[in-house]
């Protein structure tokens, strides 16, 4: 019985789009993510070598041990963080601005008083249920 719940609930969640937007998703964050990194590499970051005489920042590293014969180097890569830092701050910035964008949109849409966007069925039925109730309260505040 268990089991079949699970695919019951799974079905319910491959039909109603969820896992079709997480893969959309998915994708287009794929695509963004090569654009980010191909902007910090190829657009920020040489800029910020020639500040450093030409010494690629993703190379910047600080080396504790030197690299023998029978030994790897030891090092600490803080070039390459820095890169990674920006790709995060590009990335995060960028999410920010979308989602703030939809939350201003989705605001304005359900704001049953806003004319100017159509209003959903369940958020207008909800506002003329609101006022019903003030008005059944209003009623009987009289009596």
């Amino acid at each position: 019985m268990a089991s079949k719940s699970f695919f019951q609930e799974f079905k319910n969640f491959a039909i109603k789009g969820n896992m079709i937007d997480m893969a959309i998703g998915i994708i287009i964050g794929t695509a963004f993510n090569n654009v980010v990194n191909t902007l910090v590499k190829k657009v920020v970051m040489p800029p910020l070598s020639l500040l450093t005489d030409g010494v690629h920042l993703s190379d910047r590293k600080y080396v504790m041990r030197q690299a023998t014969e029978s030994q790897d180097e030891i090092a600490i890569g803080y070039g390459e963080m820095l890169e990674v830092s920006i790709d995060f701050l590009i990335i995060a910035l960028t999410i920010f601005v979308v989602i703030r964008f939809i939350n201003r949109f989705k605001e304005k849409s359900e704001d049953p008083k806003n004319k100017t966007v159509e209003t959903p069925k369940n958020i207008e039925l909800l506002s003329n249920l609101e006022k019903l109730m003030e008005e059944q309260n209003a009623i009987l505040r009289k009596k």
